[in-house]
This record gives structure tokens, sequence and C-alpha cells, in this order.
């Protein structure tokens, strides 16, 4: 396995929010970054939805996150703002494709139907693995699960990390259906949260703030994030909106920043 990632401050597991933007327009204009974010667990570093400007916001931060110490990109769905840089941040990751490493997890949507990933890319890599409702994957140390199909436009999973401290449950980009109650359970629960307010068109199927605060109430972990926010929940100041959530739910929530970092399982304790 490679070295770890220079991290500066930061010891044992992290999460580096990239990109907490969401959302076409949030994302066109850049009101927020799009990058994704970059995860360091159970001594494995991955990246999850490397959005436009990925691969820029990696040298960029401070400390520089060199996509050559990646062991894998997961991929939670094939829409832009989540896949916009997948081709040049695989490429990083093989060191200007040289170099045959690291894995690339996505749905087969994002293969056959409008591939994100470029053919060549994928015989540069050491494997492409596709993504399956229930199943369990492994990347050096660390497992992860993809518990249920989503409800969203596109084939799109969520994500369980099983760490030795606990485990984080990712909720990506879905229309809220109960079972996503059952399914992420987690000591950490994240949260995409694109809208304030439910409702409008049948095709715009992303949680609102009110989805959020129900499936913290009834998941009850022990820290919950809120990110990938859309321009409803930036004008709603999502800093603020969080801290109301702490207030009614009893539970710690956070809404991330751009290039905020989260110490694990730290934030769970504070």
């Amino acid at each position: 396995m490679r070295k770890q990632q220079n991290k500066g401050d930061v010891k044992g597991d992290f999460i580096k929010f990239l990109g907490t933007g969401g959302a076409r327009v949030v994302v066109s204009k850049q009101i927020r970054s799009s990058a994704g974010n970059w995860l360091y667990l159970s001594g494995v570093n991955l990246f999850l939805d490397p959005g436009p400007g990925a691969l820029v916001k990696c040298w960029s931060s401070r400390p520089a996150l060199d996509p050559a110490t990646l062991e894998a990109i997961v991929l939670s769905h094939r829409h832009l703002d989540h896949s916009g840089d997948m081709n040049a941040l695989t490429e990083a990751m093989t060191e200007a494709g040289f170099k045959k490493r690291g894995l690339v997890f996505l749905p087969l949507d994002a293969l056959n139907k409008e591939p994100v990933l470029f053919g060549y890319l994928r015989n540069v890599v050491e494997g492409v693995e596709l993504l399956e409702p229930g199943k369990s994957y492994k990347i050096g140390d660390l497992v992860f699960t993809t518990p249920v199909g989503h409800l969203h436009p596109v084939e799109t999973y969520g994500f369980v990390f099983h760490l030795p401290w606990g485990k984080i449950a990712w909720i990506t980009d879905t229309l809220f259906f109960p079972e996503l109650i059952d399914y992420y359970q987690g000591d950490l629960l994240i949260l995409n949260v694109p809208r304030l307010e439910g409702g409008g068109p049948p095709h715009i199927q992303h949680l609102c703030l009110a989805d959020a605060e129900l499936l913290i109430r009834e998941i009850k972990p022990r820290a919950a994030i809120l990110t990938h926010f859309g321009m409803t929940m930036l004008r709603a100041r999502p800093w603020e909106l969080a801290a109301q959530l702490s207030d009614r739910t009893g539970v710690k929530v956070i809404a991330a920043r751009d290039g905020m970092t989260v110490s694990l399982p730290e934030v769970l304790e504070e």
C-alpha cells in the first residue's frame, strides 16, 4: 500500500470536503466548489464523486492532496456534478497513465449508457468494479457497502463505510423513501441536501431539509453532516440551518464548507 497522504495536523481517519456545492446553478457558476470529497479511512485514500474542479482542488488544497496516492475513485452516479473530473482524476491517479494502479467503482450505466470513464483509462487502472445494490466491496483494509439503489433519474448509490471505530453512512442524491432509515444506520451520517423545501417537478429527486431532519431523528447518529447544497440551501445559510437542526434533534449537525477537514472519529466526541 502506498504512503499515507500528507494531512497536515490531522491524525488518523479524515474526510476533506473539497466541494460542497450541488445542483446545476451552483455548479455552473461555481458559487460553491463541485470538486467532491477526499477520504482517508483505514489506511486507504479514496476519492468520492470527482465533480468539476476535483483535480485542481486536490493540488490547491493546503496541504496539497496528491492523486497519485489514491487507492480508488468511487462514483455514486454519472451526473455531471459528481463525475465531471472523473477522467482527469483517474489519469492523475495513474500518473498520467504510466503506472497501472488504483481501482474505480461506479454504476453500470456510467459505463455503458453514457460512459463517464474513457476506454483507454479502463486499461491503466488495476480494476473497474460495478456498484450494485446490497453488495460489499474491499479496498485494502477498508470495507464499504452499497445498501440500496436510490430514487434518482440515473443509477445511483449511497455508501456505508465500515471502520474499527464505527460506521459512516453517506446518503448521496435521492428522493426520500422510508427505507433509507434502515439502510443507512451509522455513527456519522452524511447527507446530500440540495433543496431547502420539497415538492416541485417530479424529475427533481433530491433530499430537502425536512427529509434530512426526519432521517437524523430516526437514525439517531452520533453526529451528522449536511453537504451538496443547491441555491435554496445556500440562500438560507446552511450553517444556521445546521445549528437549528442540532437544537431540534439533539444530534450534533454540521454544515460542510469548501475545504473543511473532519477528523474521525474525533468529530463524534466533540
